[in-house]
């Protein structure tokens, strides 16, 4: 391993069938008054509502409701929660929901006890509150897995009204300070946001996964983690309600994005830089909007990166590789990833997703572009991978 870092996580997991009967230990960590993020209803209509507030109730917490929390955080909704937050005075923050509701609740975590515009300050300048602002506790309840969210501190929030799409990683006082995650909880989401959050995790991977060329421990772990979310993903497929992969996919991806993976590595997000403009344009799940534009941008980064591809084909998807070439190898690691995720039902084009021709120059111009692990995009080389991915 070539790279320099420093390694902290201070979020507490509960895992398993019996998570949520911990929710009552932590509680007596806060003062009485908790704000409950959630989403569209439907921990309601599934009962996880009522199991969660009746603990908060035996604790003896306030409990302050935002419900409506949307697959794609706005900043209107942003400002509608720290509004919420601020005028009651609240001690904790709840996540209800999946990683759309733990972003949101990290985000208004991050804006509370900031005096002047946050969305300028954290999300358009990128920068972390001062060291002495004042941060609400987030503490997350999964209904969904995918995001990592839950032992992370990044943040995604959508301006709605300028179709542009942000990712923010604050530093480690904004992770959750603890996380409950039950396997059973996720059997209640659909199929189709169990498949993108099934996308998500593996991308997550890759992201980190595909850069640098140094031997480092992080790539091995890697490897591993793809290859038990492919391993899982079908058996979840044929069978949602199947525990053990629905847990071995839940516990994926939390250490797909909980920074351990990414030590010492250069990192590259621009799939994710690309689908979060998608995502803004068509209101697709995360998760479809990365699968749309995956094959194209690893088609281009595949020569550049070569070594790292034929990697990917003989230790994740065990290509054989006798009498084949480099690229020959690489090239059929790549074709092993568009066939499973055609297997699980993912789309390969933006225009599944409703995006047009017209819009691909406004998609492109939302696009954050950052250095990437084996190419250093321009606007031009995003068109055109948007244009291959139509």
């Amino acid at each position: 391993m070539q790279g320099n870092f420093s390694y902290h996580n201070p979020t507490k997991l509960y895992f398993g069938e019996e998570s949520l009967n911990y929710l009552k230990d932590e509680l007596k960590n806060y003062g009485a008054k908790v704000l409950l993020n959630y989403g569209s209803g439907s921990v309601k209509r599934n009962g996880i509502y009522d199991q969660v507030t009746a603990i908060l109730k035996e604790a003896g917490k306030t409990v302050v409701e935002n419900p409506g929390v949307m697959t794609n955080p706005t900043l209107e909704k942003l400002k509608e929660g720290v509004t919420i937050a601020r005028e009651n005075d609240v001690d904790l923050i709840l996540a209800l929901g999946g990683g759309s509701v733990c972003d949101y609740s990290k985000a208004v975590a991050a804006s509370v006890f900031y005096e002047g515009d946050y969305w300028d300050q954290f999300w358009l300048k990128q920068q972390n509150p001062a060291q002495d602002q004042r941060l609400l506790p987030v503490g997350c309840i999964l209904t969904m897995a995918g995001t990592g969210s839950e032992m992370n501190a990044g943040t995604v929030i959508t301006d709605a009204e300028h179709t542009f799409k942000v990712g923010r990683v604050f530093d480690d006082r904004l992770m959750p300070k603890f996380s409950i995650l039950n396997p059973r909880f996720t059997m209640t989401v659909p199929e189709n946001q169990m498949k993108a959050g099934i996308y998500d995790i593996m991308n997550h991977i890759m992201e980190q996964y595909f850069s640098d060329f140094d031997d480092n421990t992080s790539d091995y772990i890697s490897e591993g983690l793809m290859r038990s979310i492919i391993h899982s993903s079908r058996i979840a497929v044929r069978n949602p309600q199947d525990y053990e992969a629905r847990s071995n996919i839940m516990w994926t991806a939390t250490w797909a994005l909980n920074t351990l993976i990414g030590l010492g590595k250069q990192q590259d997000w621009m799939v994710h830089m690309i689908g979060h403009s998608v995502g803004a344009w068509t209101h697709a799940p995360h998760g479809y909007a990365l699968a749309s534009v995956s094959m194209a941008y690893y088609r281009r980064a595949m020569k550049p990166g070569l070594q790292k591809f034929v990697r990917f084909a003989k230790n994740v998807w065990n290509i054989q590789t006798d009498g084949l070439t480099d690229e020959q190898i690489a090239e059929a690691g790549l074709k092993a990833l568009r066939d499973w995720m055609l297997e699980i039902g993912l789309p390969l084009t933006i225009g599944e997703l409703g995006a047009t021709s017209q819009m691909i120059p406004g998609i492109t111009e939302t696009t954050v572009i950052y250095p990437a692990g084996y190419l250093n995009l321009t606007k031009e080389d995003v068109m055109e991978i948007l244009k291959e991915s139509l």
